[in-house]
Parts: C-alpha cells; structure tokens; sequence
C-alpha cells in the first residue's frame, strides 16, 4: 500500500492596504546617465510608492529622457495621492537630465513641495575616475 501524501496548498495573502498616520512624506529622485528612479518614503523611510520610466514603458535610451522622468515621477505621485499623501519634501541624488523635470512632475500631479535638497554624494577625492574618452 501506497501512502499518499497530503497536498498542501499555500495561501496566497494579498498585501495590506497602506494607511499613512501623517499626510507628509519624502521623495527620493535618484537619476543617473542612465535613467531616473522615484521612490516616495513616509517620514520614517517606508516605502508609500515608486516608480521609474521602466515601469512605465519606456525602454533602452528613452529611459534617460527628461520626459521619461516626469511621465515616472507624475505615475508615483499618483499612487502617493491615492494612499493620502500631500506634502513632500524632495531629496535628488545623482547628476542625471531627469532631476528638474520630476520636480515639476511632482509638483504638477498636486504634491506639495516644502524642501528641495540636493544629496549627490561628493567624493573627498575617493575612487579614481574612468579615463577620458578620445573620440
């Protein structure tokens, strides 16, 4: 006789609703050459929303565009708006084309801005850099 093994199903539980206890939150705009990448944080660092041109269909180059980052940042200020977020303050990293441009994406989807700050990390002469392009 055989003994059969119980199959044991897991359950698949949805993730639940987001309840924010403040209406401010952060934005973290971290743009690279390459592309720009959203995340809107609570005061204490959970993640509310993000969103980058990825998700929102852009591929390859068109990621680096200007409009790429503010069709990304306007998607998750969105999201943030529907959780009940409504004033952020602005954090950019990075050296990218699309900082100002998601700036005024965020501002534009009704988000409003109390801080803009800029955190680019600065090397103290730290790694030593790609050699220069000959072209």
């Amino acid at each position: 006789m055989a003994q059969q093994q119980a199959t044991r199903k897991k359950k698949v539980g949805r993730k639940k609703k987001k309840i924010l206890t403040s209406t401010s939150g952060l934005a973290h705009i971290q743009a690279s050459f390459n592309n720009t990448i959203i995340t809107i944080t609570d005061k204490q660092g959970g993640v509310i929303a993000w969103s980058a041109p990825g998700v929102v269909g852009f591929s390859g180059s068109k990621k680096s565009t200007p409009f790429a980052a503010q069709i990304a940042a306007t998607d998750a200020a969105k999201k943030a708006k529907a959780i009940g977020l409504k004033e952020i303050d602005v954090y950019v990293k990075g050296p990218g084309s699309g900082r100002e441009s998601a700036i005024r994406a965020l501002q534009a989807a009704g988000l409003v801005i109390k801080l803009i700050k800029d955190v680019t990390p600065i090397p103290h002469n730290g790694c030593r850099p790609p050699k220069k392009r000959r072209v």
